[in-house]
């Protein structure tokens, strides 16, 4: 059998955690990218939304649809941001923040599971290598030179 690429185990294993974590949001009529959005946001001072979006590294246009539907459930709340009224601040409502726990309680659970199976060696590691591929890709060392097509 041919070896598995760093490409593939990497997209199989989040679209293995997406749909994992998307099929507990439905059971509260949520989906993953909300409980994202809901942990990304400061239950107690609010949030910016010009600093959600780099927060979640999603791009502005995805990132309007998931606020637009948190706001439509009654999640969030938009006001003027007080110290610059040229941009608004995202706050949770009572029943975001109920949200919040349990997309909070979702993740906590998915950790637990996590290192009660893999050694703190073996996570400590994994983490390296996650943070030296985020690295690698960031600061654009992995293709410096074009790929020539032949």
């Amino acid at each position: 059998m041919k070896e598995k690429t760093i490409d593939y185990v990497l997209r199989a294993t989040w679209m293995a955690v997406s749909k994992m974590y998307n099929e507990e949001a439905g059971k509260a009529g949520s989906t993953m990218s909300t409980g994202f959005a809901l942990l990304s946001i400061d239950p107690e001072n609010g949030t910016p939304s010009t600093s959600l979006g780099p927060k979640m590294g999603m791009e502005a246009t995805s990132l309007s649809r998931i606020l637009k539907t948190m706001e439509d459930k009654e999640l969030i709340l938009r006001k003027k941001n007080p110290k610059d009224g040229r941009s608004v601040l995202i706050y949770l409502t009572d029943f975001g923040r109920e949200m919040r726990e349990y997309s909070k309680k979702v993740v906590l659970r998915f950790d637990d599971a996590v290192k009660e199976n893999v050694s703190e060696e073996d996570l400590k590691t994994f983490i390296e290598v996650a943070n030296t591929i985020l690295n690698l890709i960031s600061e654009k060392k992995i293709y410096k030179e074009e790929i020539k097509l032949k």
